[in-house]
């Protein structure tokens, strides 16, 4: 899964299957409580946010609802799509490194997307830093 807001801070979080369990944990930790989480009509996650009392809007994204004055969902569609396609070359991942890929991606767009030097990002991949 999969939360990003429009600063583009973004939370990846790994989830054996979509369960009610799993989603509230996951989502106390990475939304905050005066959020309004928008997401594409999750039943599991509609029940979920009302559990924990989080504001929470649909947009019914198969029917081609993107967008609802201000509040739309592409932010996080176009990182989720990214992902994807960085997660397509490997072709198979192993569970066991699973939960490292997240971190990498991260790291790599977010390099990709500032002026910042690449001797940091470097550094971080050969295990120099952190």
């Amino acid at each position: 899964m999969v939360a990003r807001d429009r600063s583009r801070a973004t939370a990846d979080i790994l989830l054996e299957a979509i369960y009610k369990k799993g989603l509230s944990e996951a989502l106390r930790r990475s939304v905050k409580a005066d959020a309004i989480l928008y997401t594409d009509g999750s039943a599991a996650m509609a029940t979920t946010t009302k559990q924990i009392s989080v504001n929470h809007e649909t947009l019914n994204s198969s029917a081609g609802e993107r967008v609802r004055g201000p509040w739309h969902i592409q932010n996080a569609n176009a990182s989720h799509g990214r992902r994807k396609g960085w997660m397509h070359r490997f072709r198979a991942v192993a569970t066991s490194y699973l939960k490292s890929y997240p971190g990498w991606f991260c790291a790599l767009d977010q390099a990709t997307r500032s002026l910042a030097p690449a001797s940091p990002m470097l550094r971080l991949a050969l295990g120099l830093e952190g």
